[in-house]
């Protein structure tokens, strides 16, 4: 299992939101190269970056601070946030950013995903946000009827390289991924499910690797890393069997 420390970029900045919410943002760098930097040197493998900006107005809004974070890392990054078209998917490719995810689009124009995946092989991730074990769309705003794990398996189809799979009742407020919802849906599929939301302590990442051999191959941390509750560090020595 691997640790993917996140950068949320909003208005050029690396925040965090609770639970989605546009106003609930703490600013934590103006500086998104140089957080992005620190991360790598503190051992994430997978830089997991998302235009919030751009997730909400559904076009891409914080180019500049992305094109500084891929210029500022070695290590391979994936993106989100209002990615909607195959020109916009390959801009950031070209970029050089590693995976695109895409979210909302997935749900709304699951051709599109089928034509990214034949496109860009290896290259596409989706984003599927679920409250109840319903997917979420439009930056949360939206429950749709779609199950998540019904969802996760029209995108194994078109073959995507993975789903990250967030649960937003948690996401941002600590309290700790939910596993279950997590299992279950790793379960249901063949590819790999990358957990996202609520991780708070290195006990999370234990739980988590419990369920590694159900497919759950990574896990993203934002809060938890930027408030200092889990140290980056110590979280890839506990992946690598380094400390108990």
């Amino acid at each position: 299992m691997i640790i993917l420390p996140a950068i949320d970029l909003k208005e050029g900045r690396c925040v965090r939101l609770e639970q989605g919410l546009m106003d609930k943002d703490t600013v934590y760098n103006n500086n998104p190269g140089a957080q992005a930097r620190l991360w790598q040197e503190q051992g994430g493998e997978l830089l997991h970056i998302v235009d919030l900006d751009g997730a909400f107005a559904g076009v891409p809004k914080n180019k500049e601070a992305i094109k500084a974070i891929v210029e500022a890392i070695d290590i391979p990054s994936e993106l989100g946030g209002g990615i909607r078209d195959l020109q916009t998917i390959e801009a950031y490719l070209e970029l050089g950013i590693d995976r695109v995810i895409l979210g909302t689009v997935a749900k709304e124009n699951p051709a599109l995903v089928e034509e990214a995946c034949k496109k860009f092989p290896g290259q596409i991730v989706v984003g599927i946000d679920a409250k109840d074990g319903l997917v979420a769309v439009r930056g949360w705003a939206d429950v749709t009827e779609k199950k998540a794990t019904e969802m996760a398996k029209e995108m194994e189809g078109f073959g995507v390289e993975a789903i990250i799979y967030t649960d937003i009742a948690r996401d941002g407020m600590m309290q700790g991924p939910n596993i279950e919802a997590t299992k279950n849906l790793a379960e249901s599929i063949n590819i790999p499910v990358i957990a996202s939301g609520g991780l708070s302590t290195l006990d999370d990442i234990r739980r988590l690797m419990a369920i590694e051999s159900f497919g759950v191959t990574g896990v993203i941390t934002g809060k938890a890393i930027y408030s200092g509750a889990i140290d980056l560090r110590e979280a890839v020595a506990l992946t690598k069997g380094e400390i108990k």
